[in-house]
């Protein structure tokens, strides 16, 4: 008899997970609408004195776009205007002259410049980027791995020339679609041959890694014409792609019932007939979104780190950044008149020596990030990774994970617990189950400005 029910306990919670699996998107955790103010502010030189690692990630965010797209929900700001720009880039190389002293113990194994769009920034301001990063945080950009963000309409002959000097070895680039009417759609100011444009000129400068994006589930998509953008992307031959499913959140243009077509939801259709065409054309799958082709040899000689561990120096106005019990970052905003003063704020910092506003990580936190960071990945979660960083047993401080191999969404060898095929297409869903009560309170409560 007990067997029985718990068979049909199992039953019911693969149904619940299965019936939505676009809940959420955690690409860290805790979300950041978990973040509070903190009272009183912490000391950032004592929280990073302490911090372990053989090696930093420096990230630097750019909070400017031409134009927010309907789906948008990132911290980012539509103005082009070059002054508001200089004004911004002098705060963050103060917040570098800042935070160098207590950063600086340690090698940067990699450099992100995100947003927003960096490559909208002019190519003075642009290159001020690299000289922050090399003269004040002193990354030797000749072995540190670089990526750059861009947008199709910022692609020109001079940036492109500006990041193969400073030894750029990955450059994203967010597409979204080949269709015209379904980046319209999204309002995405885009069109087709733009982005034929941008993609010729990258693939002339020949950049180690050319990534790009592209979303399933837009108003107006069919699986043809998702398949149409994927094939088109292909013929470029990217060594990686990311496909994301379309997500609708508060505070965007786009709503949800955008995303049904014809009363339909076609994302999970698009996603597997994706993961098929991928597979097929040699790509091969590190997570729900990521697919790469295998490189026969990496362009620089990496320092190691893991996306398990922490130490993710956040940059700028909207950047997040990581140590082992503290996330921290600058208030989150999406609205115009949020996003512009919370900028403002940043530029007219003092000290950038304190965190006043983030989350404090129990070690039952810090043990659900490393688990979440590791099994939503191809990579799955080393159990003895789990033992040595916690001493103690993932399974046993949360025997929860063996209903994901009950229902066939996960399983053990060798001592990896790893998601299946399957269990990887509902990546998003165990994500969001894997969320603590507290932290998915604190997000409950969260206003979005």
């Amino acid at each position: 008899m007990f067997s029985v029910q718990r068979d049909l306990d199992l039953a019911l919670w693969k149904n619940q997970l299965t019936a939505a699996p676009y809940l959420s998107y955690l690409y860290s955790y805790p979300h950041k609408t978990a973040y509070r103010e903190f009272e009183p502010p912490l000391s950032l030189p004592a929280l990073w004195e302490q911090e372990q690692g053989d090696s930093f990630f420096l990230y630097m965010h750019i909070p400017f776009c031409a134009m927010r797209c309907g789906f948008c929900n990132l911290f980012t700001l539509p103005d082009r205007r070059d002054d508001v720009h200089e004004v911004y880039i002098n705060a963050l190389e103060k917040q570098a002259r800042q935070w160098a002293p207590f950063v600086g113990h340690r090698p940067a194994s990699r450099l992100a410049i995100g947003g927003g769009t960096p490559t909208l920034l002019n190519e003075g301001l642009l290159d001020r980027l690299f000289i922050i990063a090399e003269d004040t945080m002193k990354v030797d950009l000749r072995t540190t791995s670089i990526s750059v963000e861009a947008s199709p309409d910022t692609v020109t002959e001079g940036r492109l020339s500006l990041l193969k000097q400073r030894t750029v070895d990955r450059v994203s680039m967010g597409i979204q679609s080949f269709t015209d009417t379904e980046t319209t759609a999204i309002h995405r100011p885009q069109k087709k041959n733009e982005v034929e444009r941008a993609l010729e000129l990258l693939k002339k400068y020949d950049f180690p890694i050319l990534n790009l994006d592209l979303i399933y589930g837009l108003p107006g998509q069919t699986t043809a014409s998702w398949l149409y953008s994927l094939d088109s992307a292909l013929a470029y031959e990217p060594e990686e792609i990311f496909i994301y499913p379309l997500y609708t959140r508060e505070n965007t243009f786009l709503k949800p019932e955008q995303v049904k077509q014809s009363g339909q939801d076609i994302r999970m259709e698009c996603y597997r007939l994706a993961c098929d065409k991928l597979a097929s054309a040699g790509y091969a799958q590190h997570s729900m979104r990521r697919f790469s082709k295998p490189i026969a040899k990496p362009s620089k000689e990496l320092l190691p780190f893991s996306c398990q561990e922490e130490g993710m120096i956040g940059l700028g106005c909207g950047a997040r950044s990581y140590t082992r019990g503290v996330h921290y970052a600058s208030r989150y905003g999406v609205s115009y008149k949020a996003t512009k003063s919370i900028i403002a704020d940043y530029v007219d910092t003092v000290d950038y020596t304190r965190a006043d506003y983030g989350y404090v990580l129990s070690l039952a936190e810090q043990k659900r990030r490393f688990i979440l960071k590791a099994i939503l990945h191809r990579e799955g979660l080393l159990l003895t990774d789990y033992g040595q960083r916690f001493g103690t047993a993932a399974l046993d401080d949360y025997p929860e994970l063996y209903r994901l191999v009950r229902i066939g969404f996960a399983h053990i060898s060798e001592g990896l617990l790893l998601l299946t095929d399957e269990g990887l297409g509902y990546s998003d869903a165990i994500g969001d189950w894997l969320i603590s009560d507290s932290v998915r309170e604190l997000m409950h409560e969260h206003v979005l400005l």
